[in-house]
């Protein structure tokens, strides 16, 4: 089995690796090719070649928008270009964007671009590998780069 690994060049991070080396540690059995383009707006043809052209059975998309109104535009049109191409191709492709406005500098930025990238990575061998591992945490408020939601009780 392939993984796909989707980034860019306009990430302030290497988020790329990060993913590849949870991927590492998380599991075996699969194998890891990377396409690195220039921005977001890239990434859905680049997991689309991924899928039709290398083989991979599920793609991470990992990139980077900036803080202004514009990058939110782009980091939309991505979004759905990498939706479409989901269902072009009927495979997953993990959508891991971090919005730079999401910390207050460039330390909490760096961890929560490293630390989303991971956790999506351990996401995507699960999908592939043991989905039933995601279906016992359905429901459970999990989030990705930062703390955990308490999970709703019904009463």
């Amino acid at each position: 089995m392939k993984i796909g690994i989707a980034d860019t060049t306009f990430a302030r991070y290497d988020m790329g690796a990060a993913a590849i080396d949870e991927l590492k540690r998380t599991g075996t059995g699969f194998r890891i090719v990377r396409r690195t383009v220039p921005g977001i707006k890239d990434l859905p043809v680049a997991c689309k070649k991924l899928i039709e052209e290398d083989g991979c059975e599920i793609v991470m998309a990992l990139g980077m928008p900036g803080p202004v109104q514009k990058d939110k535009m782009c980091a939309h049109e991505a979004s759905t270009g990498l939706i479409r191409a989901q269902l072009m191709t009927n495979k997953h492709i993990i959508e891991v964007f971090v919005h730079e406005d999401e910390a207050e500098d460039d330390k909490e930025l760096a961890f929560l671009a490293d630390s989303r990238s991971r956790e999506h990575a351990v996401n995507a061998y699960l999908l592939a590998f043991k989905p039933e591992k995601l279906t016992a945490m359905a429901g459970k408020g999990q989030r990705e780069g930062f703390a955990d939601a308490k999970p709703l009780q019904r009463k």
